[in-house]
């Protein structure tokens, strides 16, 4: 079998409570991502991975297949693995984590970090999006150096690359990419990724995918012009992306035919 998209949803966050229940243009959250990557036809199957009975039975109700995880995770990542470990799901070679909180996130990201891994080109790959200088100083905004060959080299909270002479600016252009929150692993680099112990550079920089970084995994990078998703962690943040859900869709739609 091909790809699997498994996307983790827990339902204990603390800046916005519930919030894969919380209503996405009169729908959960949860089910308007599931929908949104269910209408990409990107992956053979699609599961959403919850630690709570409530979130999957809105998530079933809208048709989605689900699989009720442990509540003792502490990343997604642990999560989709523990659904990717399940006989029902061994056979796929590619295995895709979808941030439950995205439902923006574009078809180019999901796919490019996909075929990274389909392809045999790397173990792991992700998505990043050509910025402006700009976002350098935002440390809110995950930034990544991607080498010739399209393996990460670092991400970075930081401003990286770092400008260390005004008259190099010119040559940031195509090197400021800012992260895309999406990752493809095959079957055996998800495993090693769970395995490993937390580094050091991950909780300084609170980017869990330092850790296979530092263990010396391969991340490709698929470098994309789309722009990047924006995830609702607040109040303020559901708000806008209820304001802006018929519009985005119109305008999904439209690009897809």
């Amino acid at each position: 079998m091909g790809t699997l998209v498994v996307i983790p949803a827990r339902l204990g966050a603390l800046r916005l409570p519930r919030k894969p229940l919380r209503l996405l243009s009169g729908l959960p959250l949860i089910v308007r991502v599931w929908q949104r990557i269910s209408q990409m036809n990107i992956a053979d199957a699609v599961v959403v991975a919850t630690d709570d009975e409530s979130v999957a039975s809105a998530a079933r109700q809208a048709g989605a297949e689900c699989v009720l995880t442990s509540d003792k995770h502490s990343s997604g990542t642990e999560r989709v693995a523990e659904v990717a470990a399940q006989t029902r799901f061994r056979g796929y070679r590619t295995i895709v984590n979808v941030q439950g909180d995205e439902p923006f996130i574009g078809p180019v990201a999901v796919r490019g970090a996909a075929q990274l891994v389909s392809s045999g080109r790397f173990p792991i790959g992700t998505a990043a999006s050509r910025a402006s200088a700009e976002i350098l100083d935002t440390p809110s905004l995950v930034k990544v150096v991607v080498a010739d060959d399209g393996r990460a080299m670092y991400f970075s909270r930081g401003p990286i690359p770092f400008l260390r002479d005004h008259t190099d600016r010119p040559k940031l252009g195509e090197r400021t990419l800012q992260h895309i929150g999406v990752y493809a692993y095959s079957p055996e680099a998800l495993r090693e990724w769970v395995s490993l112990p937390s580094h050091p550079l991950e909780e300084i920089e609170r980017l869990e995918q330092l850790r296979p970084l530092a263990a010396g995994l391969p991340i490709g990078v698929a470098v994309t012009s789309e722009a990047p998703a924006s995830g609702i962690d607040t109040e303020e943040d559901l708000q806008r992306a209820n304001a802006r859900w018929d519009a985005f869709m119109a305008g999904a739609v439209t690009n897809a035919g």
